[in-house]
Order: C-alpha cells, then structure tokens, then sequence
C-alpha cells in the first residue's frame, strides 16, 4: 500500500470513531444517566419590564423568604443558656437526640402536608402532665430553625398559663381576647418569641366562655387571617387536653393536621384509641410519646 492510500485510510478511521469531550466536558451518556445539581441557576430569564412610579423607574423585587423572614423582629432573643433553662431546642444543643426527634417529627409533618404551602398542625396532649405547651413551642420553633420557614404558636389553652415562661417578652391580650373583642387588630395579639422566625399567640384571659369563643366566627376570620399572612409559616395550635375539654375537637376544623402527645405510662392503649377516634382519620397524623 502506497502512502497516500494508507493517509487517506487513517483519516477514514478517525472520522468513524466518536470525538472524546473537551476538557471538563460531560459525556452525552453521562448528562442523560446523571441530573447535574443546580440546573436551573444557570438558565436566564428576561429582564422584567420597567414599571412606571411617582418618584422613579424600578424593576419589581424578587421575593426572597431567607431574606425576608429574617427580618421578623425578635427585639430580646434568648441566650443558650436561657434556652437550656428553659428546655427549649435550638441548633447544636448538646442533646442532638432530642434536637434530631423534632427534626424528624417536623420532615414527616412536611411530608404529609398536601402542597409546599403553609399548613396548620394542632397538637393536645392526652392529659396536662404531657407538657402540652412547652413540646407545642419546641415544634414551632424546629420549623423557624429553617431560614425559608416561619412559624407560629397560637396557643388555644386558656386554662394554663405556662406560655409566658417561653417567651421572652410581656404578653396581654391574646386569642380570646380578640374574639371577645372587635375593636382589637390581628397585630395586637401577635407578639416575638425571643427565637428567630417564630412569633406567638397568647390563648388571652376569656377562659370562662372558650368554647363559645372557639366555636364563633370571628374565631375562623382570625385563623384564616393568620394562614394568608406568610405563604411560607407553619402554624401549630396548642388546644387544652382533649380528654378533658371540647375545645381540642372544635378547635380541629382550622387544622390540616393533628398529632397527640402520649405521656409515657400515664394513659392505656384504650384510651389513646378512644381519642384517635375521636377525630377526623385523614387529619391524624401520629403520636408523641413523651418521657
């Protein structure tokens, strides 16, 4: 074979043969077989069009919630140590299993929500010993620990008073007060819990007509109201034992779901069944014992 021959045969077989990728260059096989992290970072969008305003041009914001819910304001935030006092979770606290259980309870409450929106729990222990409120808190607070999330306790519990302990700031009027009261603003009851991201609710002072409250409708506006404010908070509503009042099963109307804490030997298996029952199967959504 004369060399030009053999030239022109080399040049065939390299034409066959598939090119290999430039440097730092995926394979075809590998971009169908492997979804490269972040690819949407990388897409451009047009640039949205000027709107027209008294005092400028500007070009609408994006809504940013790690940036936005960052700026709830918490004027007295608790240290460590009165968290550790208080037996209140918060990042790195030295009891990871404790801070790992509410994280895992807060992943399955997520998972059964129905969208990524915002979704109300309502927790009740099966009698007060439970601690109904402080585990209540602690589970608003493992959702305010993500920067995109908020949370908020309204706690419905007139008949106990163990809130004020939790929150860092003076409280007076609170649920049923603005019920009783029309004159009283949403913002009025609202107040910062001195952790990030979580604001409350106090359950206010008309104890004595809960149940009428509860059960009006200025009750359902305020909770409605309170679901539209943040597309992105989680509300946990505390509610009196539900073995020992009616307002844990009024109150479960507003709620998209609902889990019982179980003190651990305190109450039977009949018992925990009988409440189970009690309420709507497909907004029940476990048990929490509890030590």
């Amino acid at each position: 074979m004369d060399d030009s021959k053999l030239y022109r045969a080399l040049l065939k077989s390299q034409k066959e043969q598939p090119a290999e990728p430039a440097p730092g260059e995926a394979r075809a096989e590998e971009n169908f077989r492997r979804e490269r992290p972040f690819a949407e970072s990388s897409r451009r969008y047009p640039e949205p069009p000027l709107l027209k305003t008294d005092n400028a041009d500007h070009r609408p914001t994006v809504y940013d919630s790690a940036v936005s819910l960052g700026m709830i304001a918490n004027p007295r935030p608790w240290s460590h140590a009165q968290l550790r006092e208080r037996k209140i979770i918060y990042p790195a606290m030295p009891d990871k299993r404790v801070m790992d259980a509410y994280r895992e309870w807060r992943i399955q409450l997520r998972n059964r929500a129905d969208d990524d929106g915002n979704f109300t729990v309502l927790y009740s222990s099966l009698t007060h010993q439970g601690g109904s409120v402080l585990t209540a808190f602690n589970l608003a607070a493992a959702f305010a620990m993500d920067a995109h999330t908020s949370a908020l306790l309204v706690d419905c519990d007139p008949y106990h008073a163990e809130l004020k302990e939790l929150v860092s700031v003076p409280m007076n009027s609170g649920v049923t007060d603005y019920v009783a009261d029309s004159s009283l603003s949403v913002k009025s009851i609202l107040y910062p819990s001195g952790v990030d991201r979580l604001t409350v609710v106090p359950a206010g002072t008309q104890a004595s007509s809960a149940v009428e409250l509860f059960s009006s409708v200025r009750m359902r506006e305020l909770m409605e109201e309170l679901k539209r404010r943040y597309s992105d908070r989680c509300i946990i509503v505390n509610a009196p034992p539900i073995r020992r009042s009616t307002e844990a099963r009024i109150l479960e109307r507003f709620a998209d779901q609902v889990v019982f804490g179980v003190p651990f030997g305190d109450v039977t298996a009949d018992v925990v069944s009988e409440c189970v029952e009690a309420v709507d199967l497909q907004k029940f959504s476990g048990l929490v014992f509890q030590e």
